[in-house]
């Protein structure tokens, strides 16, 4: 546990500078997300309080203000952690998949989702939880929450938009056209898609049915019916590969 005052200083460090200070800046800043995080975990994204967070590390309320803005601050750290943990579990999922075919693909990227999930449920609920109504994230953790769900666009780029969906699928067309980010976003991981929105149609579709099935489960919502709830998520992402006639 950190104990400074309020004016910062580690002991042997008012003179120093360099490496040394960041290094404790540094870990001062980790123990302090770290308290965050318990925060969170036991009581919500709501329940964060930097007052509780600098008594819980024996910081004062003007320290801690100096390894972060405010609230929204290291409450958008958190979630930008979160997405990166996510992300990278994506990622080694996705490196995993080589040879499979894009059916069992997705089967693959879904179950990792979950798994992350369910494996971290204080970081998912902290990603599915508004935040507070003031808190407005930046850019920087929209693109850690499209890598997240980047690898997906790969694999649905194999299917088709089913004409139920074809509505979705035109309104998104529109979105890439009028956002280079977006279409940035898609090319890069579905550089040879013959239809990108497609791709994004189902990209979305599947966020939609794999948040959905998932928080649920986190929430201990299944909890007494009987049923696993990998079954329930097996059982939507087929639903989707056969929508999309994704090949098996």
């Amino acid at each position: 546990m950190v104990v400074v005052t309020s004016s910062e200083e580690a002991p042997g460090m008012s003179g120093g500078k360099g490496t040394s200070r960041e290094r404790y800046r540094s870990r001062v800043r980790a123990e302090i997300k770290e308290a965050a995080l318990e925060q969170v975990g036991a009581g919500g994204a709501a329940a964060l309080s930097l007052n509780a967070v600098a008594r819980r590390l024996g910081l004062t309320g003007p320290a801690l203000y100096k390894y972060f803005r405010g609230r929204d601050d290291l409450l958008t750290e958190l979630v930008m952690d979160a997405y990166d943990g996510a992300a990278a579990a994506m990622r080694a999922a996705c490196a995993g998949t080589a040879g499979l075919s894009p059916r069992e693909r997705l089967h693959a990227l879904a179950g990792a989702y979950r798994r992350w999930a369910v494996g971290s449920p204080h970081l998912y609920r902290l990603l599915a939880d508004a935040p507070s109504p003031a808190h407005r994230p930046p850019e920087e953790t929209v693109a850690r929450a499209r890598a997240v769900l980047g690898p997906f666009l790969g694999v649905l780029a194999h299917g088709r938009i089913w004409p139920a969906a074809e509505e979705m699928r035109a309104q998104l067309a529109r979105w890439i056209e009028r956002d280079a980010g977006v279409a940035g976003w898609v090319r890069a991981h579905a550089p040879d898609a013959a239809d990108p929105a497609a791709a994004l149609a189902g990209t979305v579709i599947a966020w939609s049915r794999l948040h959905g099935a998932v928080v649920l489960e986190v929430q201990g919502r299944f909890e007494g019916m009987g049923h696993d709830p990998a079954t329930l998520l097996a059982v939507e992402t087929e639903s989707l590969a056969d929508s999309m006639g994704l090949p098996a």
